[in-house]
């Protein structure tokens, strides 16, 4: 096994026990939902950019079935947007909630460049870093503001 599938494996265990040390078990709903819908971005978006061209995963799971990363698109992205959404600042001011969101697209980008430089896990073709940390900052409002929408409407249907 090469050092690239050896990382990958090393990304869904690390982010496996992240989620269980960061989760509470009164959040699991919320990881839940949140997982989910991230899961349905990073499904459709991972296929374009990775059929565009834009980025290409020459070491990757599942290899005949699409061009995306599995790991990444359907698992590690999913889970962190989990930790994010279940660890959220709620009660901070504005500018800590936005440093909130600008730690985890910061930390996730090094992460990626590091990975894009020095591994063949992940190339950018006609992709950047920046373009990663906005769709990173993006991805999580908009999933942040689904996870608020859906919970409220569920407490107002009374089910919570």
């Amino acid at each position: 096994m090469n050092i690239d599938y050896i990382l990958i494996l090393m990304g869904w265990i690390i982010t496996i026990i992240l989620l269980f040390k960061f989760i509470p078990r009164n959040k699991l709903c919320e990881a839940q939902v949140a997982f989910l819908f991230k899961l349905s971005i990073t499904w459709v978006s991972g296929l374009v950019v990775s059929q565009l061209g834009l980025i290409v995963y020459p070491v990757r799971f599942f290899p005949n079935a699409n061009k995306t990363s599995f790991s990444f698109e359907y698992f590690i992205y999913p889970s962190i947007c989990a930790l994010f959404i279940t660890n959220y600042p709620e009660k901070k001011s504005r500018f800590q909630k936005f440093m909130y969101y600008f730690y985890f697209c910061t930390y996730i980008t090094i992460a990626e460049v590091f990975v894009e430089r020095y591994t063949n896990i992940l190339k950018y073709v006609h992709w950047t870093w920046y373009e990663t940390w906005i769709t990173l900052f993006i991805t999580f409002f908009i999933s942040r503001t689904y996870n608020l929408w859906f919970f409220k409407l569920l407490k107002k249907e009374g089910h919570t």
